[in-house]
């Protein structure tokens, strides 16, 4: 699976997440923001290479259970998840190499 570059409306459950056994990053963020909208370049650098690792894009606010389950305060957050346990968390990468040193924990195991 490669890079989402939308935003899903609907969320899965926070136990879907958990249960996941595959590489994961989970993006919480919006269409409208900013800081979203700045960071889909460098997080697209970072994912060059990467394209086995899946990436599930989900629109976060106030109301949405799964953001609020990971303590999700600023967009974007992006969690990095292994087994369906997080192992990092970049929020509001400044440059596509924060991205891409996280990617690199969750995908080190798949080389071995």
């Amino acid at each position: 699976m490669s890079m989402n570059t939308e935003y899903a409306k609907t969320a899965p459950e926070r136990a879907e997440i958990d249960a996941l056994t595959a590489p994961t990053v989970v993006e919480f963020g919006t269409d409208w923001c900013g800081h979203c909208r700045a960071a889909q370049p460098l997080i697209a650098q970072a994912f060059q290479g990467h394209g086995d690792i899946a990436h599930m894009k989900i629109e976060d606010g106030k109301s949405r259970a799964l953001g609020r389950s990971f303590r999700v305060t600023l967009w974007p957050t992006l969690v990095f998840m292994l087994g369906g346990k997080e192992v990092a968390r970049v929020v509001r990468p400044r440059d596509a190499a924060e991205v891409r040193d996280a990617l690199a924990l969750i995908d080190e195991p798949l080389a071995q």
